[in-house]
């Protein structure tokens, strides 16, 4: 039985790089320059918008993983029993498809709202078949457990995130290093590209300890 926790990170593509119709599209409903930013920021959270940077899986009962990013070099090394290896977007989705057809249930943060979409639209885009339904039948833990579903009672009550559960839980929030999501995309343009793998990593970490306290308190 493998029980595998996975957590992507993303960042906008380049603006610019859209046809007039796409930015049109996008910065329709903007009408100030905040605004207009804003939206350009978000493009971080859409498929047909972002790029996948880094893509991190552990093992629950092993304690080991992966984790796959982007770099402008080639690398592969070991820490804390995460074997890390970089390569271009294309070849971390396909690193990550071989890897979770061997699992029989995986575990995410809000993975229905955002990091299963997210592999499935962007491997397509990038013409790979992915290897397992990422999106099963929602209201089942049997296969996949979104924890923000399940902590929140299928959407019954308030939503906090990954840092809010963890301070809540007691267990240590993978955001105490004053790194967030908010910073990849500049992080990756300043080429801290091991430092993103490594923020990945942390969340993984925190997703695990979140998943076994939902499972010996809350889970029936």
């Amino acid at each position: 039985m493998k029980t595998i926790i996975f957590d992507i990170e993303t960042i906008p593509q380049d603006f610019d790089s859209l046809d007039e119709a796409q930015k049109y599209y996008l910065l329709k409903t903007a009408d100030t320059e905040k605004e207009k930013e804003k939206i350009k920021n978000q493009m971080a959270l859409w498929a047909p918008t972002n790029k996948i940077v880094a893509i991190g899986m552990l093992c629950v009962e092993t304690g080991k993983g992966a984790m796959y990013f982007q770099d402008k070099e080639k690398k592969e090394f070991e820490e804390n029993g995460i074997k890390y290896w970089s390569g271009s977007e294309k070849e971390i989705l396909e690193k990550f498809w071989v890897a979770i057809a061997h699992s029989n249930k995986f575990v995410t943060f809000n993975g229905r709202g955002f990091d299963c979409p997210v592999l499935m639209l962007r491997s397509a885009m990038l013409k790979i078949k992915p290897s397992k339904n990422l999106m099963p039948y929602r209201y089942s833990s049997d296969q996949h457990i979104d924890l923000l579903e399940q902590l929140t009672f299928y959407n019954s009550v308030r939503k906090f995130n990954l840092d809010f559960f963890c301070k809540s839980f007691g267990i240590p929030s993978p955001k105490s290093s004053g790194v967030t999501g908010h910073d990849v995309a500049p992080m990756f343009k300043e080429g801290k590209f091991e430092q993103i793998a490594r923020y990945c990593a942390g969340d993984l970490e925190a997703t695990k300890e979140l998943y076994l306290r939902w499972q010996d308190y809350i889970k029936f």
